[in-house]
């Protein structure tokens, strides 16, 4: 008899639910988040159970090693996909338990892809290099607001950011508390920085990009360090099967749902993978100070819209780019990606999905 399992997976605890392959419940119990108790309880069905679904939180990583060192065959469920019917009236951990598990049965389960184990750590390590910048960046704006309010010019980016040079100091000099503000932003600011400089110097000569995902260094804005991300974070390019998947998978798509030219509402901004989000951004921003031909496009959409909007366009067009050379080994070619047009501009320009 082919037992169906489901874990529904919280901080402190998971539930687990058990269902034969006629859909009747068998076993349900709460168990702590411990391995030996988990181990123990799933051994009594061991030798029945057909896969056990572990539903794709923040901390399904001990979870799923633990299943798939034991032998079981795991699935992660990917909870952006799965929808319970709206008019249930009542919901709870046993209910999403056997709901996965009664999708696991009917073969309708949407699966999410399994990171191998030895590489995870590194890609945290990435992640975490990520959310740095963020935080930087965030801080950088701040201060940039705060100078050009006062004083009605702007400093850039790289010269705030410079280790060597204060150039924010003498700006605001004048006023002892926007001198303190500024003194306290950039020491944050520098603090950050060097803090990413240290996993970079950590991560280079330790990972190498391999076929075909070394092509990606050939994209305009893409050094060792965002390639490394885009690889780990994006994994076998045959996991998305067409150019739109992989763009909205980054989050470079506007949301909307239209009925009859008519917006009808928006849809999840936040599904899909932020990191990619960020090191795309991260790699336009690289790509429209030191490259001709994308600074070009991007200009040419700042004429018709605002700097986010022109912005995140050429994040977009970055990122078709690399789901093409990653999936055919191919060198990035700017006359392609940067066409003038509209529709498909060739391989590396724009698909219309």
């Amino acid at each position: 008899m082919g037992l169906y399992t489901a874990f529904d997976l919280h901080s402190n605890n998971a539930y687990l639910g058990i269902m034969d392959e006629t859909g009747k419940r068998i076993f349900k119990k709460k168990l702590p988040n411990e391995v030996e108790m988990i181990k123990a309880t799933l051994l009594l069905f061991k030798d029945d159970i057909e896969g056990i679904v572990v539903e794709s939180t923040y901390n399904w990583y001990w979870l799923v090693d633990m299943l798939m060192e034991e032998g079981y065959p795991v699935h992660l469920a990917n909870p952006a996909k799965i929808q319970q019917y709206s008019g249930l009236k009542y919901s709870d951990d046993k209910h999403d338990a056997f709901w996965l598990a009664d999708m696991l049965r009917l073969k309708i389960l949407p699966e999410g892809y399994i990171y191998p184990k030895e590489s995870r750590p590194i890609r945290d390590l990435l992640r975490k290099r990520s959310h740095l910048v963020k935080l930087r960046t965030s801080l950088i704006i701040s201060l940039q607001n705060i100078i050009t309010r006062n004083i009605g010019s702007n400093l850039k980016a790289n010269d705030i950011k410079a280790l060597t040079t204060d150039r924010v100091q003498p700006l605001l000099a004048y006023n002892d508390d926007l001198a303190l503000s500024g003194k306290v932003s950039k020491n944050a600011i520098d603090a950050l920085t060097q803090q990413i400089k240290v996993i970079e110097k950590n991560i280079e000569g330790r990972i190498h990009l391999t076929s075909p995902y070394d092509h990606l260094l050939s994209i305009p804005g893409v050094g060792a360090i965002i390639g490394a991300t885009i690889m780990l974070e994006t994994g076998p390019i045959s996991r998305f099967p067409k150019v739109g998947n992989y763009v909205s998978y980054c989050r470079k798509v506007a949301t909307g749902r239209f009925s009859n030219y008519k917006r009808k509402g928006s849809g999840n901004r936040k599904n899909g993978n932020r990191y990619l989000a960020c090191v795309y951004s991260e790699a336009s921003d690289y790509a429209k100070r030191y490259d001709e031909a994308a600074r070009k496009f991007f200009n040419r959409k700042l004429k018709s819209t605002n700097a986010p909007i022109a912005h995140n366009a050429l994040a977009n067009k970055l990122a078709r780019a690399a789901y093409y050379i990653m999936r055919d080994g191919m060198d990035f070619m700017s006359e392609k990606a940067f066409a003038w047009g509209s529709g498909c501009d060739g391989e590396l320009g724009v698909e219309l999905e």
